[in-house]
């Protein structure tokens, strides 16, 4: 009897519901990127299959990596957390040499003998970092200067994915896992509140700016997104077409849907269907049904995610937890609102769904790494 109640005092946690959704997001993707890029990849590479196959091949390496470092004691990866931090920024700098890929126009890939993103290693990178900085910096971290040491910590990953690889969605990314997780570390959020309110000043004003400026076409890119994001319809053949094509994929899906495959937008009126804008043909497939649906099952991963951080053995195991948790639940409101032109838009994938090999191996990545922390918890005896 005493031998039972040891065992079980010394019981390990697994989260199969978390198991579940990570597996259920990664193939639901495979479908609808499948649904999304059939037409286009016949079109174009003569083979109807070439992007599924494509990101099959990521989402496996990605799972087979998952259970890897599932089974590795996360506080392993410390020890890697400064090294890691800089081979990220050496990794976006090789991008503007001959291993740099250029595609739709930006450069933003390395070949290694396999594309990779080097903004998804350094959003994985940053999260250890962060972690293991602010556990080192200790009490120290709630003081002022603590405060804005952290935060230039992240400023040089959010500068070179920014200007090197022009993929400003990205380093607001990486800013926000490093906001997200110094809130939680500090119990004073009187500087939080202030930056917020300086920030939507800011950006306010930026609006009203450029919404006075006479035409998209004759300003710089961003601020064209910008003027279409006001008005689509007035840049329809422009900046505005994508957004709008959205929008028209969402509208005419209703509430049930036209049915899987069954899209009109994703042939080759939509651009990028199968990636940023897969969101729209989730909708025009499955309808507003099917849009909320998804919705909720990423809510109920950032609730998983959300427990595991609470009852993590350490705060260094909890911030992991949360770095992942931020860059997911961002990376979603981001890809949501960019397609249904709630922010003007800007290129960011949908998490597990959209198409992009890179961003579904690094995920599944940091998927390993929270169930890591998860067999760090100890079931209590009842």
């Amino acid at each position: 009897m005493a031998q039972r109640r040891f065992r079980r005092k010394t019981e390990h946690y697994f989260d199969y519901s978390l198991l579940f959704i990570i597996l259920f997001m990664t193939g639901f993707g495979l479908v609808m990127i499948y649904s999304a890029s059939a037409y286009d990849a016949a079109l174009q590479m003569d083979n109807e299959t070439y992007y599924l196959t494509h990101q099959a091949f990521a989402a496996v390496l990605g799972i087979v990596g998952m259970f890897v470092v599932s089974r590795i004691p996360y506080h392993f990866w410390e020890h890697f957390a400064v090294l890691g931090y800089g081979v990220s920024m050496l990794l976006i700098l090789l991008v503007l040499t001959p291993l740099g890929i250029e595609a739709n126009g930006a450069r933003r890939w390395l070949n290694l003998g396999i594309s990779v993103q080097p903004a998804e290693i350094a959003k994985l990178a940053m999260i250890l970092f962060l972690s293991s900085m602010i556990c080192k910096m200790g009490r120290n971290v709630r003081t002022g200067k603590g405060f804005w040491i952290i935060l230039a910590m992240a400023m040089p990953h959010c500068l070179l994915v920014w200007r090197v690889t022009d993929n400003m969605s990205s380093a607001i990314i990486i800013f926000g896992i490093a906001f997200l997780m110094l809130f939680v570390a500090t119990p004073d959020y009187k500087r939080f509140m202030l930056l917020g309110a300086l920030a939507a000043v800011g950006g306010g004003l930026r609006i009203y700016v450029i919404a006075r400026a006479a035409t998209a076409e004759d300003s710089g890119f961003r601020v064209a997104r910008i003027l279409a994001w006001l008005d689509p319809e007035a840049y329809a053949s422009g900046r505005g077409f994508q957004t709008l094509q959205a929008l028209y994929a969402i509208g005419s899906g209703g509430i049930f849907g036209k049915g899987l495959g069954q899209s009109i937008q994703k042939l080759s009126y939509l651009p990028e269907q199968q990636n940023d804008m897969i969101f729209a043909i989730i909708c025009e497939e499955l309808g507003l049904f099917g849009g909320i649906a998804v919705i909720l099952i990423f809510v109920l991963l950032i609730w998983r995610l959300m427990v595991i951080a609470n009852n993590a053995a350490d705060l260094f195991g909890a911030l992991l937890v949360v770095g992942v948790m931020g860059h997911i639940a961002i990376q979603v409101i981001l890809n949501i609102a960019v397609v249904t032109n709630t922010i003007p838009n800007t290129g960011i994938s949908l998490p597990f769904i959209s198409y992009g090999g890179s961003s579904v191996m690094f995920l599944l990545l940091e998927m390993g790494l929270v169930m890591s922390v998860a067999r760090g918890i100890r079931l209590k005896d009842v």
